[in-house]
């Protein structure tokens, strides 16, 4: 009894050993050490940013996609602690602030996975997102403008693409140089 308790002890090991090689992004401390350097404008902190709603531009996306894509827009916003503050569309305490910068998102590529086929093939069934992203002044004047892309390969569901674009838009803003003077 005792060897098949150390046996399977020991294959629990190897199994989450072998998880953690092959997927290291999944690791929280990987994630956590990760630190952008401080190359936005040295006044970041006194600017606060709006987040306009996702405009899906001409193609067919499921509202639970543009919806996705906004919250977690938001989450990874505040999460990089780069804003004073982070604002949703349509925020009338926004009108407010002095310093206010709005960030626009138009989908320009969308390919719909399938879960079911990237987990039995890992080869397709790919879920993939690609948007031009614009933080601008009040005033209209673009200061910042990234393609980002957002996918989900392997594991996960097809909304995890909407996180992963989201976590790519908010470190794209976070290491970009923007000046708004």
């Amino acid at each position: 009894m005792k060897t098949i308790r150390r046996s399977s002890s020991i294959i629990y090991v190897a199994a989450i050993l072998a998880i953690m090689v092959a997927f290291p992004g999944w690791l929280p401390a990987q994630t956590a050490a990760v630190k952008s350097s401080d190359a936005s404008s040295g006044s970041a902190m006194q600017w606060s940013v709006q987040v306009d709603r996702v405009n899906p531009g001409d193609l067919e996306i499921a509202d639970s996609f543009q919806v996705a894509i906004y919250e977690n827009l938001l989450e990874g916003l505040n999460k990089t602690k780069q804003f004073k503050q982070v604002f949703r569309d349509g925020d009338r305490k926004a009108n407010e602030v002095p310093n206010l910068l709005v960030l626009k998102t138009t989908v320009e590529k969308y390919t719909p996975g399938n879960e079911t086929r990237r987990a039995v093939t890992t080869v397709s069934g790919a879920t993939k997102l690609t948007v031009r992203s614009q933080l601008l002044t009040r005033e209209g004047k673009i200061v910042l403008e990234r393609t980002v892309n957002g996918d989900v390969r392997f594991f996960g569901s097809n909304l995890r693409a909407t996180h992963n674009l989201a976590r790519n838009i908010a470190k794209a803003i976070k290491q970009s140089r923007w000046d708004v003077g």
